[in-house]
């Protein structure tokens, strides 16, 4: 069975960080794109990050530029998302999502419907 599992959300201050993490079982991350996404109350899913399958593209939104980092080990199945600098802005339930049918290296050329596993998604609050 193909799952991917997020950890490390939580409460934090602004100004905080946190790290999640995103593992996967049934299935090596190696070759697939992997993306970040976020869901704040009342608000639309919005994407977040993506890391491609080969070339290590990456991509932000320009809400977190700057203060986000995205990153694979493929060895542990896992792709991490360092938030910095955190804003109660950026509170919203967090989704790791993978791409199985690869077509292009570029992970922003994924639209949301394109991708293909989801994790159950873990709470980031960020208040004071």
């Amino acid at each position: 069975q193909l799952q991917l599992v997020e950890s490390g959300g939580g409460l934090v201050q602004p100004g905080g960080s946190l790290r999640l993490s995103c593992t996967t079982s049934g299935f090596t991350l190696d070759y697939y794109a992997v993306g970040w996404f976020r869901q704040a109350p009342g608000k639309e899913r919005e994407a977040v990050s993506c890391t491609g399958h080969s070339d290590g593209s990456t991509y932000y939104a320009d809400s977190v530029k700057g203060r986000f980092t995205i990153s694979r080990d493929d060895a542990k199945n896992t792709v991490y998302l360092q938030m910095n600098s955190l804003k109660p802005e950026d509170t919203a339930v967090y989704y790791c999502a993978a791409v199985i049918k690869i077509y292009s290296p570029v992970c922003i050329d994924y639209e949301e419907h394109e991708y293909d596993y989801w994790g159950q998604g873990t709470q980031v609050t960020v208040s004071s």
